[in-house]
């Protein structure tokens, strides 16, 4: 599992027994992880091809998609009520679920990213789009592939270091 944080079990679904928020399916931040990669690899693509203000334009609404995971959180980020909506249906239940904050951090670290590359841009860095989406990509894809996010492992040593605090 990609987020070491301690999965609730399907009991505790609302978070009564641990304090901790109503966990969510582990399967969605992969699912949307998959639908940000190929986002962000197409925003490299146009970068190399010579579609700069194309490139900024996507990056731009991938950085708005973080930002909108970042404050509304994991459970009504678009992609993961497209998972929820659409795939989730058709699964079996999943055997355990997460702790939405770690994923919650990553929408906000992936934002970071991504927002550098399009406030650089805007001050005529024509590397700065194709290299924060490829940073993001790169994030996205060990999610979306191996089941390892970055955010994620960011967001616990932010935890074990005391500068985030776990509610």
């Amino acid at each position: 599992m990609s987020h070491p944080e301690p999965a609730a079990s399907a009991a505790s679904d609302a978070g009564a027994t641990t304090g901790a928020p109503a966990g969510i399916d582990p399967r969605a931040p992969r699912f949307s992880a998959a639908i940000t990669a190929v986002l962000l690899l197409a925003v490299v693509v146009l970068s190399v091809a010579g579609a700069a203000l194309a490139a900024w334009v996507l990056l731009a609404a991938i950085s708005a998609i973080f930002l909108w995971g970042a404050v509304a959180g994991v459970r009504r980020h678009p992609f993961g009520v497209l998972f929820r909506v659409l795939v989730r249906p058709r699964l079996a239940p999943p055997t355990e679920l997460e702790d939405p904050r770690p994923p919650t951090f990553a929408q906000l670290v992936g934002f970071i990213v991504t927002i550098v590359g399009v406030v650089l841009a805007l001050f005529g860095s024509v590397y700065a789009v194709p290299i924060a989406a490829a940073i993001a990509f790169i994030a996205a894809f060990l999610n979306a592939v191996f089941d390892y996010c970055l955010g994620c492992q960011i967001y616990l040593l932010l935890v074990r270091a005391r500068i985030v605090q776990r509610a």
